[in-house]
């Protein structure tokens, strides 16, 4: 927490003093009977939830019993004390009734001074020290014990409440949003799949189903006005290459030739790339490939056809193809072919501890091909559907740095709301 002063009017606690602790259990898996029935029963996988109304585990009455598992009433704040990965330390407010295993601790307010939105947002905050105050001997992880003893600064329960509700609505709006990109994306594989199965007719518009005569081959059905093509036959398609070994030898990186990695793309999700996440000297890009502005990046190895676009001249290693489309044809249309064949392309690829594909499956990968002036249109709709989701993303990412800045001052106190603000 912060170092600032503690504002005179709020109080020094430790959270054992304010809140009841309740670790949780769980009923002995080699007894059936103790599952599947109606009682919740929540795991620390839970709180990546953040805001819990249900969980999907269930317990019976006898193996409520059974265990050192407790039904505990709302509101409380749910504590990961162990997990995978980033789990322990996460903090979730849980708004009904349930139990828990033994790897989740609830703290429940006893103290009408503390307001459980109010807690939960400030343990949220301090993650990292709650992760850090895990960190003893032998196997890393939380505790009753341990918890008892965090400290909070705590102001009125009234500033308390409107420290919270600022944080409700902020993080209302985060939920939202990300609904509307998550909508937005459902959409986007529909706008697709019709874009490149009817096309977009002069006027601009998609054609109706029946207005046009159809034809089919390996990449689906679409207007027989159109031809089918192979990759190969209007674009070149070469994989990229780093020839030295070890791979992360330092001398050959660290300059300044950007050198795309597989997990750049996927990031991108069909976007315009314009920065890699490593770089090569002048002896590494004496060993790799270097492939212009406007080339289609696709990856073969690990991560399957994801792809993006180059906005500058950037080197590949050789889990990623180059794919650079012909005038007139446009690029941007034929990534939208490739991204619709990832599942064919992911088909591919043996089932393995490497999945991979190889040119031997990008460069005969059939493409349906209108005129270059439909591929034009078809890319202008597909853009503005994309415009769409960029402006909502952009959106969410103000809300969420809003909040950020916001968070540490409301929760020290270094910024109060007045009550006539909140009102």
């Amino acid at each position: 927490m912060s170092e600032a002063p503690t504002p005179i009017d709020w109080i020094q606690c430790e959270l054992g003093e304010l809140t009841e602790i309740i670790l949780g259990g769980t009923p002995s898996t080699e007894i059936p009977d103790f599952w599947g029935g109606t009682i919740p029963w929540m795991s620390s996988g839970d709180v990546h939830m953040k805001i819990i109304d249900n969980v999907p585990g269930r317990i019976t009455k006898r193996g409520l019993e059974s265990s050192n598992a407790r039904l505990v009433s709302p509101p409380t704040v749910a504590v990961a004390l162990a997990g995978q990965g980033k789990t322990r330390g996460t903090v979730a407010l849980v708004r009904t009734t349930l139990s828990t295993n033994q790897s989740v601790a609830l703290l429940r307010p006893i103290d009408e001074r503390l307001d459980a939105r109010f807690l939960y947002y400030n343990l949220d905050h301090r993650y990292e020290e709650l992760r850090n105050r895990s960190m003893g001997g032998g196997r890393a992880g939380l505790s009753g014990g341990v918890l008892a003893k965090v400290p909070i600064a705590l102001p009125p329960r009234s500033a308390q409440q409107r420290i919270a509700d600022m944080l409700d609505s902020l993080d209302t709006q985060v939920r939202l949003t990300s609904r509307i990109i998550a909508k937005l994306e459902q959409v986007g594989l529909g706008l697709m799949n019709d874009l490149l199965s009817r096309g977009v007719d002069r006027s601009g518009r998609i054609r109706p189903i029946g207005s046009f005569e159809t034809r089919n081959s390996d990449a689906g059905s679409f207007p027989a006005s159109w031809t089918v093509v192979r990759l190969d036959q209007i674009a070149d398609v070469e994989r990229g290459k780093f020839g030295h070994r070890p791979r992360n030898d330092p001398m050959y990186l660290g300059g300044p030739f950007p050198f795309i990695q597989t997990g750049d793309i996927a990031a991108m999700e069909g976007g315009v790339i314009v920065d890699a996440s490593q770089s090569l000297s002048h002896l590494g890009a004496a060993v790799s490939r270097s492939f212009p502005a406007g080339t289609i990046a696709v990856t073969i190895a690990a991560n399957i056809a994801d792809t993006a676009m180059l906005g500058q001249s950037m080197y590949f290693p050789d889990s990623v193809v180059g794919v650079r489309v012909w005038p007139p044809n446009r690029g941007e249309y034929v990534q939208f072919v490739l991204r619709a064949a990832k599942p064919r392309l992911e088909a591919r690829a043996p089932q393995s501890a490497q999945r991979n594909i190889n040119l031997q499956d990008l460069r005969p990968l059939q493409v349906p091909l209108p005129e270059p002036a439909e591929q034009a249109r078809i890319c202008a709709v597909m853009k503005a559907h994309s415009d769409a989701v960029l402006a909502e993303r952009e959106a969410l990412a103000k809300i969420k740095a809003q909040k950020a800045a916001i968070l540490g001052d409301l929760l020290t106190g270094r910024v109060r709301i007045p009550a006539e603000v909140a009102s």
